[in-house]
This record gives structure tokens, sequence and C-alpha cells, in this order.
């Protein structure tokens, strides 16, 4: 260490000199350490590395990273999108990329940059990596975007894994439910066709009145820094934008319509046939009102179109959304056995659907837990078909949640002639019998948690995509 006479400073002195303050603070540090070694562990981050450590040394054994990479090395790779020519760059390979997709999703990384800024800074991501690559998020992007069916396979493949290893029991029951997740658009960037006709006026208007400012040779000059072509200009872009946007629901409607009129048609034949079969039916299905105007409420969201405008938190606010919809596992492994999304506002028209989304290979699906959100006569009706599908536990309104002496009580219970009940005293007997109580108890043990852990502990609230298909 060198001291030296400071001039500078008033009055003078000695210090030391500035090229030698980094050896002065390791010094220092040095001594610290070395004064309260009995206390503290030395940490030396100065003295490289002579040789490079194996990543799998810094791994935990019972890491989530080992097991994804023995799951993901069982799936066949040729249904991944890959350059087969080897022509240009090395390509990294389609089991290193879906390892780090999913190894990042269930640690609640979704956005490709948070995934690419793992594989520096996450020592599993890394390892996963090879140590020493690192894709870029525009890469990651393009592989998820461009693979969608084939990461969608490669699930599908671990589930059957599950069940060959006995996680999964081949035949059993599911509960299905949905969770609202924001889309990534905001609700303030929605129209409604009202309020859409309502401005397109008003710019006409405004248009209007610029036009004859324009042709006045004495007019008074507008603000700074504006003009009347910019002005309008920009009115004429907005109204293109909020035409369109109209054009867009009076679509929508028109659709809406025909799906309404679809789904009446097929409740009112379903209807008859149980009626020609003896089997007691329920209220007449409400026949779809023939309007011609487009309601006025009705929105489009000019950021994510297909997204929609739906009530949250129990209905005490409004947020644009998707909807989430899962077919969980009963039989102990909560795994997610089917899934997809929807832009249904409710889930009236999802039991069969839900259903539909577990894989036939995966689970023979026994009995069905759904909340009352999903019920109607066609849809518990048609799931069972006659017996030959599962049997339904659907709550047909809402219950109270504490049991009374009457529900603890022993009773013989006879066993139901679903013969003479319809489909909703059916459904209302089935879940106030001991085994309905049993299987119903099911749902919030097992789907109502797993959304519990996407949402708080993955931290998965909002997509990072737009649009349907990106979001499924």
């Amino acid at each position: 260490m060198h001291l030296c006479w400071s001039k500078g400073d008033v009055g003078g002195g000695w210090g030391i000199s500035a090229r030698s303050l980094s050896d002065f603070a390791r010094m220092r540090k040095t001594v610290t350490l070395k004064a309260m070694s009995s206390r503290f562990v030395t940490v030396d981050r100065e003295t490289p590395m002579l040789f490079p450590p194996d990543l799998k040394d810094w791994v935990k054994k019972d890491s989530l990273a080992h097991y994804i990479i023995d799951a993901v090395d069982t799936i066949n790779i040729h249904s991944f999108s890959i350059n087969q020519r080897g022509s240009g760059d090395a390509q990294y390979s389609p089991q290193m990329m879906l390892c780090l997709l999913i190894y990042c999703y269930a640690t609640g990384r979704f956005s490709s940059r948070m995934i690419e800024e793992a594989t520096y800074n996450d020592v599993a991501a890394r390892y996963i990596c090879g140590g020493d690559h690192h894709p870029d998020h525009d890469t990651i992007c393009t592989f998820r975007r461009k693979n969608g069916a084939a990461i969608k396979e490669a699930f599908v493949k671990v589930l059957m894994l599950a069940k060959e290893t006995g996680i999964i029991k081949k035949v059993g029951g599911i509960s299905i439910d949905g969770t609202k997740i924001k889309a990534n658009a905001s609700k303030h960037s929605a129209a409604s066709y009202k309020r859409a006709g309502q401005t397109i006026r008003r710019l006409e208007r405004e248009i209007e009145e610029l036009m004859k400012k324009a042709e006045q040779a004495d007019s008074t000059p507008l603000e700074d820094g504006l003009t009347i072509p910019e002005e309008l200009s920009r009115r004429e872009e907005r109204k293109k934008k909020l035409k369109e946007a109209r054009r867009i629901i009076e679509e929508r409607y028109k659709q809406e319509k025909r799906d309404r009129k679809a789904e009446y048609e097929k409740q009112t034949a379903h209807r008859e046939e149980m009626k020609k079969a003896g089997k007691k039916v329920g209220r007449k299905p409400e026949r779809p009102q023939d309007e011609e105007a487009v309601p006025d409420k009705m929105q489009v969201n000019f950021t994510d179109e297909e997204s929609r405008i739906m009530k949250c938190g129990g209905g005490n606010y409004y947020e644009q959304c998707y909807n989430a919809q899962a077919a969980v596992d009963t039989e102990g492994s909560m795994l997610i056995l089917g899934s997809y999304i929807t832009n249904h506002a409710n889930d009236k028209k999802e039991l069969n659907p839900a259903i539909a989304s577990v894989d036939a290979e995966i689970r023979e699906i026994e009995s069905v837990c759904a909340d009352t959100g999903y019920y109607s006569e066609y849809a518990a009706s048609t799931a069972e078909n006659n017996g030959k599908g599962p049997r339904i536990y659907c709550a047909v309104e809402r219950t109270k949640h504490h049991y009374g002496i009457e529900d603890i009580e022993k009773k013989d219970e006879k066993e139901l002639d679903e013969e003479n009940y319809t489909t909703k005293e059916i459904m209302k007997r089935r879940l106030k019998s001991k085994e309905g109580r049993k299987k119903y108890k099911k749902r919030k043990e097992t789907v109502e948690p797993v959304f519990g852990i996407i949402k708080e502990v993955m931290g998965f609230r909002s997509f990072h995509l737009r649009g349907l298909e990106k979001v499924n």
C-alpha cells in the first residue's frame, strides 16, 4: 500500500492513493474475515475456479429438473417443428427447449424474457440447458408458438407415463371447475356497441367542423403544434377503428343468435327423445328471442378481440378475461387430466367439453363432480348418455356448507328409481345420499386447491399471449 501527500484537500494531509483503494478494500476484507472467522464462513469471490464444476453437483437430487428431464426423454420429438435439412446455425434440441419451458412454468416464470434470464441465474435451468447454452426470448417464444400441438401431446404422454407407473388409476373420477384468468388486454381498451356509435357520430360532427374551418380563409389559427390535416387524420383513423369494432360486434351477435338457435333445437330434440323413452322431463327449454337489434352493452376489445369482459371476485368486479377449465383427478394424484380455455363468461355449456378434454388413454371416467354453474338438464343427461357415460354429481342449487343434525344421522337409503324423476330431481337426491356427499366433497379437495396453487403459489394470474388459439 502506498501513502501520498494530498495537496488538493484543504489543509493537506496523508492519504491513500486512488490506484491502491481496491488493494486496501481487499486487505481490509481479509483482515475482517480473519478477525471474525469463528463466526462467519469465509466467502471468496476473487479466486477463480481452476476446473469447471459438474452442475449436477449443484442441483439437488430431488430437484424437479431431474424428473422433468427423465419424463421428456421418453417423448418422441418427431412431431416438433425442427429444421430437418440442417442448414443455417445449429438449433437447440426440442427436448432441451421443452424441459426448459416446463421447468420455468412449474417454478412460476411464464414470460419468454424471464425464461431467458433463468438460463443465466437459475442453476437448475442452466443444468437443463447444459450450462453454456442460453436461448434468447425470441427463440423461446417461437418454439412455444410453433409447437403448441406437440407440447400438448407431450403432456398427454407424461400423464400416460404416470398411469403406467401407477400414479394415476386407469378408472376413476374427475372434478371440473373453471377460473377467470386475465387477458393480455386492458378492460379500458374495450368499446361497447352503443358507445362506439355515439363516438362515431361525435367524430363526424368534429370532422365536418374542421372541414368548414379549413375552407375559411380568415379562420382563427389553431393552437401551436396542431394543424387541421393532422386533426382530420386522427379523427378519421379513430372513426375507422370504431366502425370496425361495431362490425365485429354485429358479426359476433349474429353468430351468437345462430348458436342459441342451434342449442335450442338440440335441447328440444333431446327432450322429445327422453319423453318417447318414457322418462320424466323437466321444464321446456326457453325459445331464444329473435331480436334484430344488437344489445347496447355488447363489447369488443381493441387489444385482444377474442377476450371478454367477465365477472370476477364472486361478481364484485369485472375484468378482461378468459375462462380456464380444468378436469382434475379425484383418486389421489391431483393431476390435471384435461384442460382448455374458452371465452364463454360462464360454465353453463362446459360440462361435456370438460369431460371430452380428458384423453381416453389417460382415464376411463367413472364419475364427474361439478358445481351448480355447470348444470343444465341437457348437459347432465347427454353426459350420462343413458348409463353409457360417467355418473354426474352436479349441484343444481347453492347449498349450505354447514351440516345439520339431520345430515349426520344414519339413514336407510333406498335405491333411487330414476325413471320417475326429472334429471334435476335425480341430481338433488343423488347429492344428498351418503355416496353423493362423499363424491362431491372431492371437488373442493382437488380442483379448487389446484387453482389456488396455480394462482397463489406459481403466480399465474394473466396471459402473456393474445387470441384464443395462442392462449390455449
